[in-house]
């Protein structure tokens, strides 16, 4: 006899949300991903329509759940076990975009989260200390990452050859590459964007490195 979700309580918005961003998950989708999936303007799952400007909760509308079920093939019943097991198997993370990387005060010398700004993101544990998301926008980074897509970054996880890392600069930059060589004074990174290209930074520029663990498209 299949087993039956628990009993609801209460339904409340960030339960509704947080269901909603892992069903994305279990298809592999960003929520904006998720979205245009389903035929819908690609911000309608964003964190940054869930509350009104004017500090109210927005719920997702009837037709946008419904056809966001259709899209990844799932029932309702799916969707409830959803909300009720919400907690489990998944884990928030800070989340931010790549655009609003490079600002001051996002993060702390080692290059883990910090201040203001930051949202959240449910995804799989990642089973990182001090792991964060960053959403990216636009098509600078294709074909390795398309806009929407979801980075979760280790600052706690080695570093090797040959791994996509984040690295922000002493200048304050936020560059997505991958590491191609590291010695004590030179980090050479290889361009993402599949022209080739190298760079060669020195230590001493580079504030902090951390490895990008996992990615949702």
């Amino acid at each position: 006899m299949a087993k039956q979700p628990k009993a609801l309580k209460m339904l409340t918005h960030g339960q509704v949300w947080a269901a909603l961003d892992r069903l994305a998950e279990r298809a592999g989708l960003s929520p904006s991903g998720l979205a245009r999936r389903a035929g819908l303007d690609p911000t309608t799952f964003n964190k940054s329509k869930r509350i009104t400007a004017d500090g109210h909760e927005r719920w997702p509308s009837t037709e946008s759940l419904a056809k966001a079920l259709s899209a990844t093939g799932s029932p309702m019943e799916t969707f409830v076990r959803l909300i009720a097991d919400h907690g489990h198997d998944v884990q928030s993370v800070p989340l931010l975009a790549l655009s609003q990387a490079a600002g001051s005060g996002h993060f702390d010398a080692r290059g883990r989260p910090a201040g203001r700004g930051w949202n959240e993101v449910a995804l799989p544990t990642p089973g990182e200390d001090h792991a964060f998301a960053l959403e990216i926008s636009g098509d600078a980074l294709k074909p390795a990452y398309r806009d929407g897509d979801v980075i979760v970054v280790s600052p706690a996880t080695p570093i090797r050859r040959g791994d996509r890392v984040v690295v922000k600069t002493a200048a304050g930059e936020v560059l997505i590459r991958e590491l191609k060589r590291r010695s004590a004074r030179t980090i050479e990174l290889a361009s993402l964007d599949g022209d080739g290209s190298d760079q060669a930074l020195a230590s001493d520029d580079v504030e902090w490195m951390a490895r990008i663990v996992w990615t949702r498209q």
